[in-house]
């Protein structure tokens, strides 16, 4: 499974902060022990992706994180994942842009195709108005782990102003059966982190509990800490099931095809006031898309209005949506969960959206 490290932000409105996150690439890549090759590879694709922002769009962020997965057979490797995010004017022909050597003025001149080559895993969201999601993965070693059977995407970040989340989220999975939990500390800031973290570090311990023994057990572990609102939701891929059951305001929802279902969560604050504890249970088709969000994210976003966004890779909807729907004044967590057979449209040189 992947382990997901914290997420850094960064805003971009001017070279300075492309020098910034530039660096911020670099130091993740020593960290993680990256050669000179990948690392060369990571900053050319955090140069050209944060340029562009800033020379054609004027403003925008860039988020970086650590990645580590292990294997069936127990072999590690990592990674860093970097999403460029604009609200700029989209691009209008994405196959111009992905043609190799095509480069418009100003920009370090490699080019949307060569961050498509150099990275190991990419997507990308676009439309004329509405701005640019890249997502990308560099991996350290040459060769790329092998797919797993769960395909998650992911953003974490604090409220503007913070150094720590007072969010945090988590999974464990075994073969065809996952458990998230997603938790939102009372608050923002060190002490809503430390409720966060409290819940989170219970998932994968207790993950053969059903979602209502997992929520007891946070209820415990939280007393004393601010509280959190929390979600647990566990996915039998065999048996075509997800429990659910969650206290406070994270939203869950899960999307089939042609019709979605919100999964209800009760009033409460777990740690503190946990008025009712009740789990429920829904089909879970194997095109099921799972999308799970603090209160950070306004719920009135809608996969309808963005075409084929629902195809694209879990992180690259993450993305978007944080975006668009980001509230601003909390701290903002959405995560995104299929299964990866389903998931994965291999995006091409010239795919247009």
């Amino acid at each position: 499974m992947i382990s997901y490290g914290t997420q850094l932000i960064f805003r971009l409105d001017d070279n300075s902060g492309v020098a910034v996150v530039r660096r911020a690439g670099a130091a993740l890549a020593r960290q993680l022990q990256f050669d000179d090759i990948r690392a060369g590879q990571l900053a050319l694709v955090i140069t050209e992706a944060a340029t562009n922002i800033v020379k054609h769009v004027g403003h925008g962020e860039m988020l970086l994180r650590a990645l580590h997965q292990t294997s069936e057979t127990g072999i590690e490797m990592s990674g860093v994942e970097v999403i460029a995010i604009d609200k700029g004017n989209g691009i209008a022909d994405l196959q111009l842009q992905m043609e190799d050597g095509h480069s418009t003025a100003g920009t370090y001149g490699i080019g949307l195709g060569a961050v498509y080559r150099l990275s190991h895993e990419f997507d990308i969201y676009t439309s004329p108005g509405n701005g640019t999601v890249l997502w990308m993965i560099i991996w350290a070693a040459e060769q790329q782990p092998a797919p797993l059977f769960w395909q998650v995407g992911a953003i974490c970040v604090p409220i503007e102003g913070e150094e720590v989340c007072g969010d945090n989220w988590a999974i464990a999975a075994c073969q065809r059966t996952l458990t998230l939990m997603v938790a939102d500390g009372l608050g923002h800031g060190p002490d809503a982190a430390i409720a966060a973290n409290a819940a989170v570090a219970l998932t994968v311990p207790h993950a053969d509990q059903t979602p209502a023994v997992i929520l007891q057990r946070a209820h415990t572990a939280l007393q004393g800490t601010r509280g959190a609102a929390v979600a647990v939701s566990k996915i039998d891929a065999d048996n075509t099931r997800i429990h659910f059951a969650g206290v406070g305001n994270i939203s869950v929802c899960v999307f089939y095809t042609g019709n979605a279902r919100h999964l209800l969560s009760h009033n409460g604050i777990v740690g503190n006031n946990l008025r009712k504890l009740q789990e429920f249970s829904e089909t879970w088709d194997r095109d099921a898309l799972l999308i799970a969000h603090s209160d950070g994210i306004n719920t009135r976003w809608n996969l309808d209005s963005y075409p084929h966004l629902r195809h694209c890779h879990p992180g690259l909807i993450a993305a978007v949506i944080y975006r668009d729907f980001s509230r601003g004044r909390d701290d903002a967590t959405i995560v995104v969960i299929r299964e990866s057979g389903i998931a994965s449209r291999e995006m091409e040189p010239g795919d247009n959206l």
